[in-house]
């Protein structure tokens, strides 16, 4: 019976020979399974030079932590030879099938943890697995490594850039996503023109050409464009209009803030009352498009249009630059666009409204770019939704350590790397079943 067990946990091992389980140790109290394993060849090939029937110099025992068996932690123990091959002068230690060199966990475990990982806080996964987070973060490093050395580039053309933040303070990555595939190319430390140009060098190691990139669609930082003008020649920028729509929201909220501290009452004295309640649907009715409107909100909107006060004429602003990014997108024109937007900068610039002034002085010196980015009608609208996933993942984190571990999981969650070692949970369906299945749906 003993050797019935040993042959049908070998076979659940998917060892081969010279390989089998030699025995099988349980213990309940600790919840633990050991799987003692030998090997039984006498001579093997040498690991470096391939000499093959050479003698064994002697035996190192090794322990790996394997997936669990039933509701037992399992561990794998084995005595790994070491050959002295006659042909190249050295001792070698044989490598195993179920583990990578060096690793204390089995590839199957590793592939488990990393499937977790993508899901899961490390710290959580860890626990989940009853391991080190430490342990893990190794094994993250190590494959997402691995799989982005034969990461396939060359066909990226169009690039979006971004920075998110790392911790409180001055602390940011840059991110470049492909727009075209949805996928993180490349992210490291830092939001300054350097970053583009460690992107062109690793795009390059990656089969990629810099020349090749024709589009880049970034937030107004000079630094990038500056980047993109030294690395990547052809490219060309256009402003993503989610960023000047929210600089013209921040303009728009810096002069209301400004009225509400300087001239309490002249808002007050528009509205008709003091209540704060009323103040505060002001705010964020100017904030929301006017079908999104609550009651108190379009009371509010209908008051403040009325006004004469500066709120008024900075809402107007910002909703008279939505018109024209509508109506770039509607009519497709270069010239029209580029004459309503000049139209805009030119009211923007008299308005006596510091915040636009400033905001239309910002747009006069990328005016090109601005309006590529209305007719391209492209944005970097997936590159913050990603970038929003990075800050969620951060949070439920509480924090990484370090911006290499950031980066790693920004990799493992978002780069679609098509090297990474599968899932070992994925259930296995046989075809009679799914064609049984699917007749059913």
């Amino acid at each position: 019976m003993a050797v019935e067990i040993e042959s049908l946990f070998t076979s659940a091992l998917g060892l081969a020979t010279p390989w089998r389980v030699a025995n099988v140790e349980l213990n309940t109290a600790q919840k633990r399974i050991d799987f003692n394993i030998t090997c039984e060849a006498k001579y093997l090939p040498c690991p470096l030079c391939n000499k093959a029937d050479q003698s064994i110099h002697d035996r190192l025992e090794r322990h790996w932590r394997h997936l669990d068996f039933f509701q037992y932690e399992a561990w794998l123990h084995a005595e790994l030879p070491r050959i002295h091959c006659d042909d190249c002068d050295k001792t070698t230690q044989v490598e195993v099938p179920w583990a990578r060199e060096g690793s204390g966990f089995t590839l199957l475990f590793e592939a488990l943890a990393l499937s977790l990982c993508q899901d899961l806080p490390v710290r959580q996964a860890a626990q989940l697995l009853r391991c080190n987070d430490k342990q893990l973060w190794r094994r993250i490093e190590h494959y997402v490594q691995a799989a982005r050395k034969l990461d396939d580039m060359s066909g990226v053309k169009i690039a979006g850039i971004d920075e998110t933040s790392l911790r409180k303070g001055q602390n940011y990555i840059t991110v470049v996503h492909d727009l075209e595939k949805k996928r993180l190319l490349f992210a490291c430390e830092g939001r300054d023109h350097k970053t583009v140009v460690d992107f062109a060098s690793d795009l390059k190691a990656h089969g990629g050409k810099p020349e090749q990139i024709e589009h880049v669609c970034q937030d107004m930082s000079a630094a990038y464009a500056k980047g993109v003008s030294l690395a990547l020649p052809n490219a060309q920028i256009s402003y993503d209009r989610f960023h000047v729509v929210a600089m013209a929201n921040e303009a728009m909220d810096e002069v209301r803030r400004e009225e509400t501290r300087t001239q309490p009452q002249s808002i007050k004295t528009a509205l008709g009352g003091n209540d704060r309640k009323l103040l505060k649907s002001l705010a964020w009715g100017m904030r929301r498009n006017p079908d999104g409107w609550s009651t108190k909100q379009l009371n509010a909107m209908h008051w403040l249009q009325h006004s004469t006060l500066k709120s008024a004429r900075a809402w107007r602003l910002k909703m008279a630059l939505r018109t024209v990014y509508a109506n770039a997108v509607k009519h497709n024109d270069e010239d029209l666009a580029k004459a309503e937007l000049s139209s805009w900068l030119s009211w923007a610039t008299r308005c006596r409204l510091e915040p636009f002034k400033k905001l239309a002085t910002t747009l006069k010196q990328r005016l090109d770019g601005v309006v590529r980015g209305m007719l391209d009608n492209r944005s970097n609208a997936y590159v913050e939704a990603m970038n929003g996933l990075l800050q969620q993942a951060k949070r439920a984190a509480r924090g990484f350590k370090t911006a290499t571990n950031f980066i790693m999981i920004a990799y493992l969650c978002m780069s679609k790397l098509k090297h990474l070692p599968s899932n070992p949970l994925v259930p296995a369906v046989s075809p009679k079943y799914s064609v049984l299945v699917h007749r059913c749906l």
